[in-house]
């Protein structure tokens, strides 16, 4: 097959190095942002008069004839014509003859390919940024249903405190809080406009950037022409926000594995986000938090992959550049995926209120309570930290909590002690004196709950103007 580029060359190219260059098979998902994109720059020619009107709208009807075709499935992609701008350039060329060349006239396939990449990150940056705002709706809607309920909290995997469940759960809203913040962040490097930057250093021909970048909804242009074609920072961020928000989710899957195991049992998720053993006829695994789990050193992996590709690369566009697509439209997927299932997996779990109780009920989760507690009769803290632990140990050597002490017990300890030490050790209590800014309170997470819910208005705005920033 003739190469749009094979002017200079005098034979063909190897099968097999057109198959390890070609990147058809994965950049074809960017067909819409490459035609939208070449109908903007075809305007934009006919308006400078570049080229004629009627070439321009010989260009668009043919474009337009191969958008429908490739929508409905009847578009062949070729790997011999290595990508999907060469693949549309040359059925066009095919459908409306010689004048589909012009189409390239003060464009570079640099220019080209970096501006389909952005215009395809902006409707991913989207698609995310309204996934996100799901599960953080779904992870509102789970807290305040189990506003009451108390769990104990750990630290080093050992029971630490007694929390609110909501406010464990609340943990996570704020996580993917700051996730979406760093999204719309990427946004923002992510909506400047390339094209015009020809192969690194302009173009000789009259172009109008901004016509382009307003038809295409760019909130601004590339300011230097080299660094537009071989900036991918905008991709780096993405894949580190991507990362961050995978670890969060990695971090939510191996509580929830852990929670519904039977030695925990604080939950049970849904039949539909489970499955079974081929051996075991009992078992309920929760294969979707584990493949969550897994898909996150994928990620993670993908952000390293791009930070070395890009690493040793000289200015400006080289052919180490195509590495960014592959792992980019995984990450994207993954993230759909994971962030999709997991709002609905956390609206469908059960969650057992009696045994996370009977769990407090047999532990030391209310001790700091109890230092606490002689702190405020005037103990220093180091003090009341030494007593306490000498009560936690006469309670585990007599098999008993500290609630089920006499008070002959603790005034042998130390004789601040008095009856109200009952009330002080109750569990509810321990909650509602943790009353603090971001603490475990009834009040605070109440508090918590209505600014979650500002937090999902602000973003609503911010992913409306994310659609009007959408062609």
């Amino acid at each position: 097959m003739t190469k749009l580029w094979g002017g200079r060359f005098t034979r063909d190219t190897d099968a097999s190095v057109e198959e390890f260059t070609s990147s058809i098979s994965f950049d074809q998902r960017m067909y819409r942002q490459d035609i939208l994109g070449s109908m903007a720059h075809a305007r934009m020619l006919g308006k400078c008069g570049i080229i004629t009107q009627a070439e321009t709208e010989q260009i668009l009807d043919g474009l337009k004839s191969i958008l429908t075709d490739i929508e409905a499935g009847n578009f062949t992609f070729e790997i011999a014509l290595e990508d999907i701008h060469m693949n549309v350039e040359k059925c066009l060329t095919e459908r409306i003859g010689p004048v589909g060349g012009k189409l390239h006239t003060a464009r570079s396939r640099n220019d080209q390919v970096a501006l389909d990449t952005h215009m395809y990150m902006k409707t991913a940056i989207l698609a995310i940024a309204r996934l996100i705002h799901d599960m953080e709706q779904s992870i509102v809607e789970v807290a305040a249903a189990h506003k009451e309920i108390i769990l104990p909290g750990y630290t080093h995997l050992q029971r630490a405190q007694p929390v609110l469940l909501s406010h464990h759960l609340l943990a996570y809203f704020q996580m993917l809080s700051r996730d979406f913040d760093r999204l719309a962040g990427v946004w923002q490097r992510s909506d400047i406009m390339p094209l015009g930057a020809g192969a690194l250093a302009g173009t000789t021909f009259p172009i109008d950037r901004q016509m382009v970048a307003d038809e295409l909804k760019f909130a601004k242009i590339y300011e230097n022409s080299m660094d537009a074609v071989s900036d991918r920072d905008y991709i780096v961020e993405f894949l580190s926000f991507a990362s961050i928000l995978m670890v969060h989710l990695s971090r939510l899957s191996e509580e929830l594995i852990l929670w519904s195991s039977t030695e925990f049992s604080f939950i049970e998720l849904d039949d539909a986000h489970c499955t079974g053993s081929s051996i075991m006829p009992q078992k309920k695994n929760p294969d979707v938090c584990e493949l969550v789990r897994g898909k996150t050193g994928r990620v993670v992996g993908h952000l390293m992959a791009m930070l070395t590709t890009l690493k040793g690369l000289p200015m400006t566009y080289n052919k180490d550049m195509q590495e960014d697509k592959e792992g980019l439209f995984d990450t994207i997927d993954t993230l759909k995926f994971s962030l999709s299932v997991y709002a609905a997996m956390l609206k469908g779990m059960k969650v057992n209120a009696d045994r996370m109780r009977q769990v407090l009920d047999d532990d030391f989760s209310n001790a700091t309570d109890m230092a606490d507690y002689l702190v405020r009769k005037g103990l220093p803290f180091r003090e009341a930290h030494s007593v306490v632990g000498k009560a936690v140990r006469l309670a585990i050597e007599t098999k008993r909590n500290l609630a089920e002490l006499a008070l002959e017990d603790l005034l042998a300890l130390c004789p601040l002690f008095e009856a109200d030490i009952l009330a002080a050790l109750r569990i509810e209590t321990c909650i509602e004196a943790r009353n603090s800014a971001g603490g475990t309170s009834f009040a605070q997470v109440n508090l918590a709950l209505e600014k979650c819910r500002h937090t999902l208005q602000r973003q609503q705005a911010m992913i409306e103007t994310y659609i009007q920033g959408n062609i």
